[in-house]
């Protein structure tokens, strides 16, 4: 819990002072994301593993948290997984066995 909060707070305040020249991903969220931020995380990372970076970035502290329609400030794919490195912080990706 301790490594996921440090990487909460450390995208909370990368998307609250990212200027508009520094490199980020700036997204505009859709209807369709309001009560599913794993959507965000799909559309922007590929997939749906990153819903806490999205949380972050949109101030929520709850999942089921309603996601109102605005821009956000995300971490680059790269910026990301840096953060994961300074905090320790790693998502579980699930594999599909065949």
């Amino acid at each position: 819990m301790i490594k996921a909060s440090r990487f909460y707070r450390e995208i909370r305040q990368f998307a609250a002072t990212r200027q508009p020249w520094q490199d980020a991903v700036r997204y505009d969220t859709l209807p369709d994301e309001e009560w599913d931020i794993t959507l965000v995380s799909q559309r922007v990372y590929g997939n749906r593993n990153e819903a806490l970076a999205v949380m972050a970035a949109a101030g929520l502290d709850r999942v089921d948290q309603q996601l109102t329609q605005r821009r956000l400030i995300l971490p680059t794919p790269i910026q990301l997984e840096a953060f994961k490195r300074l905090t320790g912080y790693s998502t579980a990706v699930r594999q599909t066995v065949r």
